[in-house]
């Protein structure tokens, strides 16, 4: 039988133990994966991964057309499909290279919505989707393997200075013709 001291003693010990393990779980939290965001910009037909405020990679896009133009905010990531199926008012295309949707989809929250490849490369660059954000099929497929669901993608239809700090030296690049 043990002794209210000893009793007292055995909870401080197991008291200090579960500080001991909450503080180290809370140093943890700063150890995880640095925040990651997708930023588009509609007017410049451009994305960038950023991630921890730093952008990783930066990629041509195509954008919506003006009848059926990409919407703007702060979406997330809800699905990644590799090889999809394109699913149109009485017509379905299977994945392959008649595939509009293109080899992978990246669904955002918003319905009916996403960042995917295409069959029709000539199109990047250009305002000629149906709201969605297309890319050539090599970059969506490096864009796919790099985020996750939840990640955060904001599309943005008017410059702003962040804009101008993620995509300036590269649009500034391409007009002067990669010099």
């Amino acid at each position: 039988m043990r002794t209210p001291e000893q009793e007292l003693r055995n909870m401080r010990r197991v008291a200090l133990l579960l500080i001991a393990a909450a503080a180290e779980a809370l140093a943890d939290q700063g150890n995880g994966p640095a925040p990651r965001r997708i930023v588009v910009s509609i007017p410049d037909r451009m994305v960038a991964l950023v991630e921890d405020g730093r952008v990783v990679r930066t990629y041509p896009v195509a954008v919506g057309k003006p009848a059926t133009p990409t919407p703007s905010g702060t979406y997330e990531v809800v699905q990644r499909i590799p090889d999809p199926t394109w699913y149109a008012p009485k017509k379905v295309v299977p994945p392959g290279k008649a595939n509009p949707l293109g080899t992978r989809w990246i669904g955002l929250s918003r319905k009916g919505y996403g960042i995917h490849g295409t069959n029709n490369p000539r199109s990047i660059g250009r305002n000629a989707s149906h709201g969605c954000v297309r890319m050539r099929n090599q970059d969506v497929e490096d864009l796919f393997e790099r985020v996750s669901v939840g990640d955060v993608v904001e599309l943005h239809d008017a410059p702003n200075p962040e804009l101008d700090r993620i995509f300036g030296t590269q649009l500034a690049a391409v007009v002067s013709g990669g010099q």
